[in-house]
C-alpha cells in the first residue's frame, strides 16, 4: 500500500500522519510529498523517517491512496496526475469540492455516495463538516427549512504563521517590547490577539466571503437538498483549540427538545454536552486533540413556529480535515476501492 501524502510538512498534514497512525492505517510504503523548498526534509511516521519528494517523483511512483492538503491550486494542478495513474485522490481543499463530478464527503452522512469511478474525492470545509455532523438526522427526520449560523474560528484553520502571529503578538503585549503592526510577520489583515475578525478567506461581490458561501453550497450538496435556505457570517477569533458555532435552524416539522437531543446524539461522531444548570455546554479548549463534534446550548427558539438553537465545536484540524479524509480512506478501503 503505497499512500502519498501532499502537504506533508503543513499543519494539516502532519495531523493527517497522526490520524493514519493511530487508526493504524495500513502504510506500507509512505510518499511525502512538499514544496520544493521541503524536498529532502524528513518526516516521522510509524516510527521511522521518510523523506520528503517532489510532486513529479511521487507520481512516478504511482501510490494507490494522495491525501491533499496543499491548497486549491496545487489540487488543480496535481489530483489529476495522480488519478491518471490510479490513485484515488482526498482533497483537503475546496477547488473539487463544488464540481458536479466530483463527490463531497462526511463519511457518517453521505460514504454511500463514493463509487468505483472516484478518482478525485472532495474533503469538506471544516466548518462545514462541524456543522453538518449533527444536523444530518435532524434534517432526515424533521427536514430542516433553514439555517443561520456564526462561526467563531481557530487561528489553527489558517496554518502554522497564523500560530505564529498570534503568539508573537501576545508576547509583545506581555514583554513590552513595543513592536507595532507591520514591524513582524502577520497573515492577517489586523491583528488577532485581542482581536475578532469577521473575514475569513476574500469577499465577494455579493457581500459575503468565500468561507460563508463554502458552507452554504456545501451544506446543501452534502444534505443533497438545494431547498435548504443558508446564510452564514464566519469570524476569526483568537482560539488555537477549534472551532465553535452559534446554529439556529428553522424546521419542516414540529418537535420537542428532547428529540432534537436524541437525534443529534444518536449521529456517529457527535456527543451531546447539554447540562446548562452545572455549566456543561462544549468548548474548543476540550475539543482539541478529538475527532468527535460536540453539541450544546440545545433550545428552542420561540421567535418562529419550529425553531431550536444549538451550539457545536469541533477540532478543526482533526475532524475538520485530516480525521475526515482519513475515515474517506478508510471507506474506499472497506469498499476493496483501494
Amino acid at each position: 500500500m503505497k499512500v502519498a501524502l501532499v502537504g506533508a510538512t503543513g499543519l494539516v498534514g502532519t495531523r493527517m500522519l497522526q490520524v493514519l497512525e493511530e487508526r493504524n492505517f495500513p502504510v506500507d510504503e509512505l510518499i511525502p510529498v512538499a514544496s520544493a523548498k521541503s524536498v529532502g526534509r524528513k518526516v516521522m511516521f510509524k516510527g521511522r523517517e521518510w523523506t520528503v519528494v517532489s510532486a513529479d517523483d511521487a507520481v512516478a511512483a504511482k501510490p494507490v491512496l494522495a491525501l491533499f492538503s496543499a491548497g486549491g491550486e496545487t489540487s488543480h494542478q496535481l489530483a489529476p496526475r495522480f488519478a491518471a495513474v490510479g490513485c484515488r485522490v482526498v482533497d483537503n481543499s475546496s477547488f473539487w469540492r463544488m464540481d458536479p463530478s466530483k463527490k463531497l464527503v462526511v463519511p457518517e452522512i453521505n460514504g454511500d455516495v463514493l463509487t468505483a469511478d472516484d478518482y478525485i474525492i472532495a474533503n469538506p470545509n471544516c466548518s462545514t463538516i462541524q456543522m453538518v455532523l449533527p444536523l444530518a438526522p435532524i434534517h432526515k427526520e424533521l427536514g430542516i427549512k433553514r439555517i443561520v449560523v456564526s462561526t467563531y474560528q481557530s487561528v489553527t484553520g489558517t496554518g502554522y504563521k497564523a500560530i505564529a502571529q498570534m503568539n508573537t503578538e501576545r508576547a509583545i503585549a506581555e514583554k513590552g517590547t513595543g513592536e507595532k503592526w507591520g514591524e513582524y510577520p502577520a497573515v492577517y489583515p489586523y491583528p488577532i490577539d485581542q482581536n475578532i475578525l469577521p473575514h475569513i478567506d476574500s469577499f465577494l461581490e455579493n457581500g459575503y466571503t468565500k468561507e460563508e458561501m463554502k458552507m452554504i453550497n456545501e451544506t446543501r450538496k452534502i444534505l443533497r437538498d438545494d431547498s435548504i435556505a443558508v446564510t452564514a457570517t464566519t469570524v476569526r477569533v483568537p482560539v488555537q483549540g477549534g472551532h465553535s458555532e452559534s446554529v439556529n435552524i428553522e424546521t419542516l416539522k414540529p418537535f420537542s427538545i428532547g428529540q432534537v437531543r436524541e437525534l443529534m446524539g444518536s449521529e456517529p461522531g457527535v456527543v451531546v454536552q447539554d447540562d446548562p444548570a452545572n455549566n456543561v455546554y462544549p468548548m474548543p479548549l476540550q475539543a482539541w486533540g478529538k475527532d468527535e463534534v460536540f453539541v450544546g446550548r440545545i433550545r428552542r427558539d420561540f421567535s418562529v413556529e419550529n425553531g431550536f438553537n444549538f451550539w457545536c465545536v469541533s477540532d478543526n484540524i482533526r475532524k475538520g480535515a485530516a480525521t475526515n479524509a482519513v475515515q474517506i480512506a478508510q471507506l474506499l478501503l472497506e469498499r476493496k476501492l483501494l
